[in-house]
C-alpha cells in the first residue's frame, strides 16, 4: 500500500489546484448563511453587545443557518467522493453511491422504521436515521457476499450486477412497504425519499463527523493505489498493489460515509456522478487530485443547491435532492451522449 506522496506530480500544481477548489468552498461556506427569505444583518448577529436569546439575527445564522450550511458541505463532500471512488475502482463513468445499493439499502431502513413506528434513540440519533444507516450496511453487506470468490478477488462487472441487483431489490421492498403504509406515513415516507437538509443542528453535523473522517482518510491513504486500479488490475498487479484488498478497502469506505450522510440527510441523487465528472473535466482522472478537489467542489455544489432550493420559492422550501435531480437528468444524458459519441469514434 501506498501514501498519498507525489513524487510524479507537480507539487506547485496541487497545491495551486486545491487552493482554488478550497478558495471557493470557502466563498460559499461564508456566504450561503448569509442569503435567505429573512434579512440578516451580520453587524447586529456578531454584535456581543446583545444577548444571543435576545439577537434575532445571530439566532437565525448560528441555530438555523449555519448548522444546514456544514451539513450540506458534509454531505456533498462525501457523496462526491464516493463517487469518484466508485467510478475508479469499478472503471465505469455511470458508477456512483447508488451502485452498490448503499442509498436503497438506507431508504429501505428508514421506510421500515417509519411504517413501523419505531422511536428510539441510540448516542444523539433518532429511530430513523439508525434504520437507515443499518440498511446501508445491509446493502454493501449483501453485495459483497454476492461476488465473493474464492481469491478474494472482485470482477467489477459482478460488482455491477450484484450492486444493481440489491438496488432493484431494496427499491422494490420500499415501494411494497410504501404501498402498505397509511397517509400519514406515505408523507413522511416520500418526504424523506426527496432528501433534504431542512432539519438539522450542531449535534447532527458533528455526530456524522466521525465516520466521513474515517473514510475519507482511508481513502486519501490509498489514493494512489486508486489510481493505478484505475488503469486496470494487470496493470497495478504488476506495480504491486495489492488489488482485492485496495478494492474492498476503497468500496467499503465509499459505501461507509455514503451510508452515514444519507442516513442523514436521505438519497440525494446525482451528486457522486455529476461532480467527479465536472473535476475530471477541469484538473484531469489523477486520484491524489481528483479526491481532495472532488470533495472541496462537492460541498461546494450541494451548498449552492441547497441555498437555491430553500430561496428560490421562499418561504416555501424544495427538497435539495429535487434540486440535484433537475440538474442531474440533463447531465446524465449528456454523459451519454459523450459516451455514445467516443464509442463511435
Amino acid at each position: 500500500m501506498h501514501t498519498l506522496s507525489l513524487p510524479m506530480m507537480n507539487r506547485r500544481r496541487y497545491l495551486s489546484t486545491i487552493g482554488w477548489f478550497g478558495l471557493f468552498f470557502l466563498v460559499t461556506l461564508v456566504a450561503a448563511p448569509l442569503i435567505g427569505f429573512t434579512h440578516i444583518d451580520l453587524g447586529k448577529a456578531l454584535s456581543s453587545e446583545i444577548e444571543f436569546s435576545e439577537n434575532v439575527d445571530a439566532m437565525i445564522l448560528f441555530l438555523a443557518r449555519l448548522p444546514r450550511v456544514l451539513l450540506a458541505a458534509i454531505t456533498g463532500a462525501s457523496l462526491a467522493v464516493a463517487g469518484a471512488v466508485f467510478q475508479a475502482i469499478l472503471r465505469n463513468d455511470l458508477a456512483a453511491p447508488i451502485t452498490l445499493g448503499v442509498s436503497s439499502g438506507a431508504a429501505f431502513g428508514a421506510v421500515l422504521a417509519i411504517s413501523m413506528g419505531l422511536s428510539f434513540t441510540v448516542l444523539g440519533f433518532s429511530s430513523i436515521p439508525v434504520a437507515a444507516f443499518l440498511g446501508a450496511l445491509g446493502a454493501i453487506t449483501l453485495v459483497f457476499s454476492l461476488v465473493r470468490t474464492r481469491q478474494g478477488e472482485l470482477p467489477t462487472s459482478m460488482v455491477l450486477l450484484a450492486g444493481v441487483t440489491v438496488n432493484f431489490f431494496f427499491a422494490a421492498m420500499v415501494m411494497f412497504i410504501h404501498y402498505l403504509s397509511d397517509v400519514t406515513q406515505s408523507f413522511r415516507i416520500v418526504r424523506w425519499l426527496m432528501g433534504g437538509l431542512d432539519i438539522t443542528d450542531y449535534q447532527t453535523v458533528l455526530s456524522i463527523c466521525p465516520p466521513v473522517v474515517i473514510g475519507m482518510g482511508i481513502l486519501a491513504y490509498i489514493a494512489r493505489d486508486l489510481n493505478l486500479i484505475s488503469t486496470g488490475s494487470q496493470s497495478a498487479l504488476s506495480r504491486g498493489v495489492d488489488v482485492p484488498k485496495i478494492q474492498k478497502l476503497g468500496l467499503v469506505s465509499a459505501s461507509l460515509i455514503t451510508g452515514a450522510v444519507v442516513a442523514v440527510c436521505g438519497p440525494i441523487g446525482f451528486v457522486g456522478l455529476m461532480v467527479p465528472h465536472m473535476v475530471r473535466l477541469l484538473i484531469g482522472p489523477d486520484q491524489r487530485l481528483l479526491i481532495p478537489a472532488s470533495m472541496l467542489f462537492g460541498a461546494s455544489f450541494l451548498i449552492i443547491c441547497d441555498t437555491v432550493a430553500r430561496t428560490v420559492i421562499a418561504p416555501t422550501e424544495i427538497p435539495v435532492g429535487v434540486i440535484t435531480a433537475l440538474i442531474g437528468g440533463p447531465f446524465f444524458v449528456w454523459l451519454l451522449k459523450k459516451q455514445h459519441w467516443m464509442f463511435g469514434k
